[in-house]
């Protein structure tokens, strides 16, 4: 159901990319970005961008029409490394869910 890529430097964790695929009406086949993680002592090494490029490579390899996922509004880093990817944020869509 999830698949991820898992980074190491020197058999320590480093971070990963947790995905999964969905399927728009409009849109068809995507990634859904459901976690990119980077430890705090690793950040500001290229790790992330490693991990998001990866990510992006995978959905074009899978023949995915586009890649989603979200961030909080509170999260200034994150929401300044996905501009870097030319990024939309959407302002229009609320999240609902049902906790079961």
């Amino acid at each position: 159901l999830f698949d991820a890529f898992i980074l190491f430097e020197n058999d320590q964790l480093v971070g990963f990319s947790l995905w999964y695929f969905r399927f728009s009406t409009w849109k068809g086949k995507r990634l859904y970005l459901e976690d990119l993680f980077v430890k705090s002592e690793y950040r500001s090494k290229g790790y992330g961008k490693l991990l998001m490029e990866a990510t992006i490579e995978e959905a074009k390899t899978t023949n995915s029409k586009g890649l989603m996922w979200q961030v909080l509004d509170w999260n200034s880093p994150a929401i300044e490394f996905y501009k870097k990817y030319d990024a939309r944020f959407d302002s229009e869509w609320i999240n609902v869910h049902i906790d079961l």
